[in-house]
């Protein structure tokens, strides 16, 4: 039998090992270095780089299930932050060549430039079916010289996990600012929304560029607020609605001062928008509960029910926790449930314009299934007028 602490091919430049002491060993990629954090898998075919600065992947060593990685390359117009947040990727293969007219850089470098710690050649399928069969794992993954795989072994053991983890404080902005750029359009580029008709606060607690562009393509002038602005700073802007927006980390911690502000925002009846850790936070303070994932959802390829209307979308998806489902209280309502594992992913509230989804309608990458939700959500503005 073969020693886990050392290398099967003397070529390998960086080590995956997992707090139950699976190691997998491969070549670096990216900038030389070491991180920490829980490894997950997005089975996404595209959008890679809009997944790694996407900031809802804090405290995540991405595992990319689609081989071939990096054959776009990297562009400015793709990031979704100015800074990711995820802590490194595991990939299946060396990173592709660009080949696109969009790309202005290749993926390696670009990795290098954010300080990404990477690795290639590792048998992903197999790091897949070991995050499934036995749950979200800690990992430490190291790109570089010296590889101690007992010391990595060690620093995942003593990695404390997502449960209990604030982490929208380390993405949210710092202070308030107005959006008005709007969805991409291949020969334009992004557009700017020069007529709004209505005024939506966004409550940032890591919210996707892309989300806000697609509230701006609606028609709206888009205030962003941070995580941690009260109900009266919200509210203060005297806005139309509230949308609430994705982010990372257990909504249960995040929730200590979020979820006060937003069930002040439900009782003074403002039109009411929430996606994934929007949409948990919203749960919380409307009285149900949430729980941790065995391995989450993440992926562009996930189809949800709509109940109302039976349609069935494709989805774009990245969550680690979930509502539970039998935790609502009466007047909400689950509206959305997935086929995958009947999990809960949209409820709204009976008389009310107040209503979310676990998923990212805005889907960057992945299918435009759910786009009409933005548009769901302006008409309920505008009924509420």
């Amino acid at each position: 039998m073969s020693d886990p602490a050392q290398p099967p091919d003397p070529s390998a430049t960086a080590a995956l090992v997992l707090a139950d002491g699976a190691v997998f060993w491969g070549r670096g990629v990216g900038a030389e270095g070491r991180c920490v954090g829980e490894v997950c898998f997005n089975t996404s075919i595209t959008g890679y780089q809009e997944i790694l600065t996407d900031p809802s992947y804090a405290g995540q060593i991405i595992t990319f299930t689609f081989p071939h990685i990096g054959n776009v390359g990297a562009n400015p117009e793709d990031a979704e932050t100015t800074t990711p947040a995820a802590r490194g990727l595991v990939l299946r293969a060396d990173i592709t060549e660009p080949s696109n007219f969009r790309a202005t850089q290749h993926l390696d470098g670009w990795l290098q430039s954010h300080r990404l710690v990477g690795i290639a050649g590792v048998d992903t399928r197999r790091l897949t079916r070991h995050l499934r069969a036995q749950g979200a794992q800690s990992g430490a993954l190291q790109h570089g010289a010296a590889l101690d795989i007992a010391a990595l072994g060690a620093e995942a053991r003593a990695w404390p996990g997502l449960e209990g983890m604030d982490l929208a404080k380390e993405v949210t902005c710092r202070q308030s600012y107005t959006w008005d750029q709007t969805r991409w359009r291949p020969g334009a580029g992004y557009g700017v929304q020069t007529e709004p008709t209505r005024h939506v606060v966004a409550v940032d607690y890591g919210a996707k560029r892309n989300i806000l562009r697609c509230l701006a393509d609606a028609g709206c002038r888009v205030t962003v607020v941070p995580a941690t602005a009260s109900a009266d700073d919200v509210l203060g802007h005297a806005p139309d609605g509230v949308f609430l927006s994705n982010g990372p980390g257990d909504p249960a911690a995040t929730g200590e001062y979020a979820v006060p502000v937003v069930a002040e925002i439900l009782r003074r009846e403002v039109p009411l928008f929430g996606i994934c850790l929007g949409h948990q936070i919203m749960a919380l303070a409307l009285g149900a509960r949430t729980e941790k994932m065995p391995f989450g959802h993440r992926g562009a390829n996930h189809p949800v029910k709509d109940l109302a209307t039976g349609k069935v979308e494709i989805t774009c998806q990245n969550h680690g926790f979930v509502v539970v489902d039998d935790s609502l209280p009466p007047g909400v309502v689950k509206t959305h449930v997935s086929l995958f594992d009947g999990t809960l992913e949209g409820l709204a509230v009976e008389g009310k314009p107040v209503f979310s989804v676990q998923y990212h309608p805005e889907a960057s990458p992945g299918p435009r299934d759910s786009h009409y939700l933005f548009e769901r959500f302006v008409a309920m503005i505008d009924d509420h007028a």
